[in-house]
């Protein structure tokens, strides 16, 4: 009888006893029997998949959906019964390098993009092995995918043996592929502040406005020099 497919291995071997560690790893992650002192086992990879084999994974193999956004775009939207546990949370530290660069995002970010000054959640690992067994299959989604990737992978790492993410995010995910909660699409939930009201016209003023802001408070003295070029009415 055939054997498993594997597409990668590593074999290794320590001390005098002849214990022999060989590890493999798949994309489903598997017991393998082993015989006398030879050990065998198999770690399993992220699954990287698109909306439709994500609906598949959630409908028909059981798969948890694990959102890892943070809480202002959860509540825009998300998808019914998932859980919520962010990789990042808002920073509300009042050291003094924080208070600029919070000042420096409102007025940038914030504003134009409806973006929340954040830091990585410290609790992240702790909730998530709290409420999932190793075990668990589970979905792991965000906007763009990128915090999905980064927090599937240390999931991985962790010892979570059935972890998926969506590739590119839920911006990805068309109107009616799952039933979601919220004030608009999942694909529109990353959407908001300014943009949404001019879109790139207004991407384009707030960069603009936000640059030269960031001259009149760094540089005074030369700004009060160019308004004074400015002919008066």
């Amino acid at each position: 009888m055939a054997g498993p497919a594997f597409y990668t291995s590593c074999l290794s071997s320590s001390s005098n006893l002849g214990t022999c560690w060989l590890v493999l790893k798949t994309h489903n992650a598997r017991a393998v029997p082993g015989s006398g002192r030879r050990r065998l086992s198999i770690k399993a990879e992220v699954q990287y998949v698109n909306a439709e084999k994500a609906k598949e994974l959630v409908e028909v193999d059981g798969y948890t959906v694990l959102d890892v956004r943070d809480k202002t775009q959860f509540e825009r939207a998300h998808i019914k019964s998932c859980s919520h546990v962010p990789l990042f949370v808002e920073n509300k530290d009042n050291d003094p390098g924080t208070i600029i660069k919070r000042q420096l995002h409102n007025n940038f970010s914030g504003l134009f993009f409806g973006l929340p000054f954040t830091k990585p959640n410290p609790e992240f690992f702790q909730s998530v092995k709290s409420q999932f067994p190793p075990e668990s299959k589970l979905l792991v989604v965000c906007q763009e995918g990128l915090r999905s990737s980064a927090a599937a992978n240390k999931l991985d790492e962790a010892g979570f043996v059935n972890v998926a993410c969506i590739t590119s995010g839920l911006q990805t995910v068309k109107p009616g592929t799952f039933d979601s909660v919220g004030s608009t699409e999942l694909e529109n939930a990353g959407k908001a502040g300014l943009v949404t009201i001019q879109g790139k016209i207004s991407t384009v003023l707030g960069t603009i406005l936000v640059c030269a802001y960031l001259f009149i408070t760094f540089f005074p003295d030369q700004a009060e020099k160019l308004f004074q070029l400015v002919p008066s009415g």
